[in-house]
């Protein structure tokens, strides 16, 4: 099994509106990752309790190949485009993984 290749994107988003814009985004791009990507073995969208102009994405593929595929699909470039109008900024953390238990397995 591969040892899969993660992220976790921290958005920072300017006001409620913004917040409801985004959220509008993610609604539209989710389905297009969950049809056109098999290996993007998690794609969560987390709001924060307390931090409402906060969202979390944890994503992970299975290898750093499915990641590129995912840079490259139409659906991900309109996101990548459209989101900067919506943010204050963002944070990406790359992972490897440890241990633990899930789709795939160091």
């Amino acid at each position: 099994m591969s040892s899969g290749f993660g992220l976790i994107v921290r958005f920072t988003l300017r006001d409620e509106a913004a917040a409801a814009g985004f959220d509008e985004l993610v609604a539209r791009t989710v389905p297009e990752i969950q049809k056109h990507e098999p290996g993007t073995l998690a794609y969560v969208v987390h709001s924060v309790p307390d931090e409402p102009l906060t969202r979390v994405f944890y994503e992970l593929y299975a290898d750093k190949a499915a990641f590129e595929a995912h840079e490259e699909q139409e659906h991900t470039k309109r996101f990548l485009s459209a989101r900067g109008k919506f943010l204050t900024g963002f944070t990406v953390t790359f992972l490897e993984v440890q241990a633990g238990k899930g789709p795939v397995s160091s």
